[in-house]
């Protein structure tokens, strides 16, 4: 018997079917299936034990209309179809599924939303381990729209309430405030099938409380089970008012069943707050015509009267006002209130923009005040990341600068939320205070691996250095053009002038100086040193290695490997497009995986949370530098990230995970096709990833050679001198003759592996 029967029901609405089942059975390009134990997990043999034919640990069921959903759940032999004449209802469909499923929990999802395959293993192993007095476990999701994929919900805060615990609702009533999608309620089947009566209703709102409600007890799970696809409201059937009546009718509709369960004063004030809100936001913006707003003003009134808990206490403020005057059936004095209420924010508004302006102008006018103090020959600015500390190649330099030109002071832009993190000691101004403005007006040079405000002004004495942060495979710049969803919020116009205040442009090969220039057309002096950043992996030692290792907690003789994927522009949040759970129980007991999102998923939820506590799997995400990373390491893992270039210097093995190649290069768009000259393996599925790692072939002649050629490319420029050339050609003014010249390749000695440091 699996352990979780996945329902996927309804029409086929805009053809999101076969996408919803690709990712369920993790054989599409979203998907991120259990490589070799069956498209949706499987529980094999213990060790010792004989091969045998696994138990499926997820089940899908396919209860949808229409020969759409037939087609496409025919593409994947192990989904179980339960074909339904046009028109069938949702709940009809739903019952259809929960009667062909054989789970022992159910998770509805309608054929517009996802479930991955790894999201679905990992609720079928949280719902496998809790007692059978628990018949729903509330789990998170993430939201997708037409303009963006992947939100992260804000639920996070009411799933942590009871932690490990499973409650009552009654003792935790903030379980109620998570947000009412059917799919992120996986109910025992058992509770289901008896409450079917209960649930037989196409209206999933109520479904969705109604199955707290009902349960005697309730778990929390806080990871992300289910993708909420919300379709664009203008692409479904307009609401009518007598959808905006059904609604209030829902709601009071639960409260009675709250009653009648008992659930208690919590429950019943969440439901009621629930209540009152929706109203009040349908009276304000749904723009019913005036009849109809009439009426359901007088509707909504009886109802938060005829519901009020007892001991109910108006909130203070606006709020309190308009509950008051909903209690009270005053319909013209609340249109009254409303209008009133939406001058004095228009007033505000106006007079907020205006001291705005004041602002910027008083700002302005003393950062041009600044301009027309002379430069400082000796100052210098730095910031990284867009001024998130020190790092990359501008703390390079800035580090080789205090050894070669001391007299030249460095100060950092930095974040005010990134301050505690400095190094004791740094010199530090934070955006947009007075000392900033200053002091961008007055340094003599200004370095940044990005790019400064449109608002810093280019003084002729001042120079300009952009370090980059990466050689370029996907495209950069004004090659973005012809791909939308990487030149979404982008001004061109605003970036060429940017473009047009640097000086120099640093290069760490032929093809970023080459690319650089087609990119970023303007006139500056490429710097074809190397990138600083990177001198590292020539000058440490094997201390350093071995130190490094320490820190993270990597035991001597383990081998550690670095999984740094991408940024995809196709995505809000970052989701592992590994089972890194699954990957490291087969790596086994001796690996290691490091593990590092992007930057750019800095402010999202890490969904390694999970498994930090496996010992095998490190979240180094928030670790840096990242160099250290990759001295740690035995190998590289990764997508399209830059890190291979620079790692490649190490001369270890590379290994590119393409599950979704076709797709990056089609939405980003890419300069060379990676997957003809591959630093290394190339993997296309995690069961192809995991032969790799679990035999000689990720370090083996084959990929030996595929890392020369790649190095031969990339590595061209990079020796362990890049910073003080740098230095001495920018801030000494040496000419490019009298600098170190380039170390021929064949020449350089990275720096230690692991295993030759601790030999």
């Amino acid at each position: 018997m699996p352990e979780l029967s996945v329902v996927v029901y309804g029409r086929n609405v805009q053809g999101h079917l076969p996408e919803a089942l690709a990712e369920l059975t993790g054989a599409g390009p979203a998907g991120t299936g259990l490589a070799g134990t069956g498209p949706v997990g499987t529980a094999g043999p213990a060790p010792g034990e004989a091969p045998t034919t696994p138990a499926p640990v997820v089940e899908v069921i396919v209860a949808a209309v229409g020969p759409t959903a037939q087609d496409a759940a025919a593409r994947h032999p192990s989904v179980t179809v339960v074909p339904l004449p046009d028109g069938t209802p949702d709940s009809t469909a739903r019952a259809a599924g929960a009667a062909r499923a054989t789970g022992r929990w159910l998770q509805f999802a309608h054929s517009k939303d996802g479930v991955t395959a790894l999201a679905a293993r990992g609720a079928a192993e949280r719902a496998a381990a809790l007692p059978e007095t628990v018949d729903v476990l509330l789990t998170d999701h993430v939201r997708s729209t037409w303009r963006y994929a992947r939100t992260p919900s804000p639920d996070g805060r009411f799933l942590a309430k009871p932690g490990r615990r499973d409650v009552p609702v009654g003792d935790c009533p903030d379980l109620l405030k998570v947000t009412p999608l059917l799919g992120t309620r996986i109910v025992r089947a058992d509770f289901w099938r008896a409450h079917a009566e209960l649930f037989a209703t196409d209206d999933e709102l109520f479904v969705a409380y109604a199955a707290l409600l009902a349960a005697d007890r309730v778990a929390a799970y806080d990871q992300v089970a289910l993708e909420d696809r919300q379709l664009r409201a203008e692409s479904l059937p307009p609401v009518t008012p007598d959808d905006r009546f059904a609604l209030l009718e829902t709601y009071e509709r639960l409260l009675r069943l709250a009653a009648e369960r008992a659930a208690g004063p919590g429950p019943t004030a969440v439901l009621y707050a629930a209540m009152v809100t929706a109203s009040l936001r349908i009276i304000a913006r749904a723009k019913l015509p005036e009849p109809a707003a009439r009426d359901f003003f007088r509707r909504a009134s009886r109802a938060a009267v005829a519901h009020r808990p007892p001991g109910y206490r108006r909130p203070g403020g606006l709020e309190g006002v308009r509950r008051r005057l909903l209690e009270e059936d005053v319909y013209a004095k609340y249109r009254a209130f409303q209008a009133a209420n939406q001058q004095r924010r228009k007033v505000r508004s106006t007079i907020g923009a205006g001291r705005q302006a004041v602002g910027r102008k008083v700002r302005d006018a003393r950062y041009h005040q600044d301009l027309r103090r002379p430069v400082d020959p000796d100052l210098a600015v730095f910031s990284a990341y867009w001024d998130r500390g020190v790092a990359c190649n501008p703390a390079a330099i800035a580090a080789k600068l205090a050894e070669l030109a001391p007299h030249v002071h460095p100060v950092w832009i930095v974040g005010a939320e990134n301050v505690p993190l400095l190094p004791p000691g740094t010199d530090h101004v934070v955006p947009g205070t007075r000392r900033y403005w200053r002091t961008l007006a007055t340094a003599k040079y200004l370095v940044n691996n990005a790019n400064f405000p449109n608002a810093v002004v280019k003084r002729p004495d001042a120079v300009h250095v952009q370090t980059h942060h990466g050689t370029p495979l996907k495209r950069m710049g004004l090659d973005q053009l012809d791909y939308p969803a990487a030149a979404k919020g982008l001004n061109f116009h605003e970036l060429l002038a940017r473009v047009d205040r640097w000086d120099y442009s640093v290069s760490s090969n032929s093809h970023s100086t080459q690319m650089w220039q087609r990119a970023y057309q303007s006139r500056y002096e490429e710097l074809d040193h190397g990138y600083p950043r990177n001198d590292v992996y020539y000058t440490a030692t094997a201390a350093d290695v071995r130190a490094v290792r320490e820190r993270l907690g990597i035991a001597p003789g383990s081998r550690a490997l670095l999984y740094a994927p991408t940024h995809r522009d196709y995505e809000a949040t970052w989701t592992p497009r590994l089972d890194l759970a699954a990957l490291a129980e087969r790596l086994g007991e001796e690996t290691v995986l490091l593990v590092r999102g992007h930057y750019f998923y800095g402010g999202a939820a890490s969904p390694l949370t999970g498994l930090r506590r496996a010992g095998r799997v490190i979240d180094v995400s928030s670790y840096d530098p990242v160099e250290d990373l990759a001295l740690a390491a035995d190998a590289l893992i990764t997508d399209y990230s830059s890190i291979m270039f620079d790692y490649a210097n190490l001369d270890r093995p590379i290994v590119i995970y393409a599950d979704d190649w076709e797709t990056y290069a089609k939405t980003r768009g890419v300069y060379f096709d990676l997957l003809a000259e591959p630093p290394g393996h190339v993997a296309r599925t995690q069961e192809e990833l995991t032969r790799l790692l679990t035999s000689p072939a990720w370090r083996d002649e084959t990929a030996a050679k595929a890392r020369a050629a790649f190095r031969r490319r990339f590595c061209e420029f990079d020796d362990g001198r890049a910073a003080e050339r740098v230095v001495r050609r920018v801030f000494l003014g040496e000419s490019p003759t009298e600098l170190p010249p380039i170390t021929p390749l064949d020449e350089r000695t990275p720096a230690p592996t692991p295993e030759e440091a601790t030999s």
